[in-house]
């Protein structure tokens, strides 16, 4: 298994496994993100293995911090263990980088709870560990995970804003923020 990074040709590919993979109400305008990675501000990579695209991650860096924006493996490739060796991947190439991630809150009620469930799992087998804060995309609240190393709100703002840039980052939502503790 490899990592490669994402080309033109690969675009229609990465796509559709894109579209499978997350709802509507959780993706970013494929444009948007061919557009930020071709201006480098973010790092696009495609799994490979045999020969196959069996997955990609889009991922944002600033100074020591690497957020998992996205990160899917292709249907027909789930339960193979390439989600795993990928993840594994990633955190090499990333070693020193605190790395972290947002996924749907495994705690409430919802139609999908099992699969939320196995979701936070496999990041837990990946040595991701629950962050005490939980970020805010627009509309949609995710729990936070990282590999053990300690994140503060004010840099994921700084990651995001180099991200977006301006004037987008006056306009998107992305910031983490304290749980609500009753």
């Amino acid at each position: 298994m490899d990592l490669q990074k994402v080309e033109q040709s690969d675009y229609s590919e990465i796509k559709k496994i894109y579209h499978e993979a997350f709802p509507l109400k959780e993706r970013s305008p494929f444009l948007f993100l061919k557009i930020k990675y071709r201006h480098k501000k973010a790092d696009f990579w495609k799994i490979i293995d045999d020969g196959a695209t069996v997955g990609f991650a889009y991922i944002l860096t600033h100074n020591d911090l690497a957020y998992i924006f996205l990160f899917a493996i292709a249907a027909e490739y789930r339960g193979g263990h390439h989600g795993t060796h990928a993840m594994k991947l990633i955190l090499e190439k990333y070693e020193k980088k605190r790395v972290y991630l947002a996924l749907e809150d495994w705690n409430v009620e919802c139609s999908n709870k099992e699969q939320r469930i196995k979701r936070h799992d496999f990041y837990k087998f990946c040595n991701f560990h629950d962050l005490p804060y939980k970020l805010q995309e627009d509309l949609i609240t995710y729990n936070i995970m990282g590999n053990g190393k300690k994140i503060e709100p004010w840099e994921h703002k700084s990651l995001t804003d180099a991200f977006l840039g301006k004037p987008l980052k006056y306009f998107i939502n992305m910031k983490i923020i304290k749980p609500h503790r009753f």
